[in-house]
């Protein structure tokens, strides 16, 4: 239980995937300009995470590995199909940002209208595909730290653009110098926030 909440707790704030390795960065620039849309998204990227990570830490451990097909036939025991792991994953996280796709359609079409086209790009966000690598990267050993992982790194990823979006909205009222004004003072805020975040890399959780 401890490893699992510390596993969740570096993956929201240790190993952001915006702070710590810049994975999103377009959605995460280009959507966050008000609270709600960028909830929708952070939302939608969370749900895409809670269901590949785990997708793909059994297709990493039951086919593609080294050894993965031993169950299957005692002879396939030397196969290894880890050449295919891209292919795989990404197959994996196009077919469920479909789902979330027609979910958020059906359900939140005023959402569904104001993500455009940044909804379906879920399917190529760096830091949908940096998750499942990750986890593969760190051999997490059970199904259930994958998918800790997998929402620990949604909400992390939620939470940066969450913030990001509540500050641009002040920044509205702010007397922003007219070179900086835009994606300029969006960098700068991206920068001093993931210093903030930088401080959890000295607790030892």
């Amino acid at each position: 239980m401890e490893n699992l909440l510390s596993i969740f707790i570096r993956s929201i704030f240790v190993d952001n995937m915006i702070f710590a390795f810049f994975l999103g960065m377009c959605s995460y620039l280009a959507v966050s300009k008000t609270v709600k849309t960028s909830a929708g998204l952070g939302v939608a990227v969370i749900f895409v995470l809670l269901i590949t990570v785990p997708v793909n830490y059994l297709l990493d451990k039951y086919v593609l590995s080294a050894g993965a097909l031993s169950w299957l036939d005692p002879r396939l025991a030397d196969m290894n199909l880890s050449f295919l792991s891209f292919i795989m994953f990404i197959a994996v996280i196009a077919s469920i940002t479909q789902l979330v796709e027609m979910i958020v359609e059906r359900f939140s079409p005023s959402l569904y209208n104001t993500l455009g086209i940044f909804l379906p790009l879920i399917a190529v966000n760096c830091a949908i595909l940096g998750g499942s690598l990750f986890m593969q990267e760190r051999h997490y050993d059970t199904l259930a730290e994958a998918t800790v992982f997998g929402v620990g790194s949604g909400i992390g990823w939620f939470l940066a653009i969450v913030m990001l979006a509540a500050i641009r909205e002040k920044l509205k009222y702010s007397n922003v110098p007219a070179p900086l004004r835009g994606i300029g003072i969006t960098f700068i805020l991206t920068g001093l926030m993931g210093i903030a975040f930088m401080t959890f890399m000295g607790v030892k959780f």
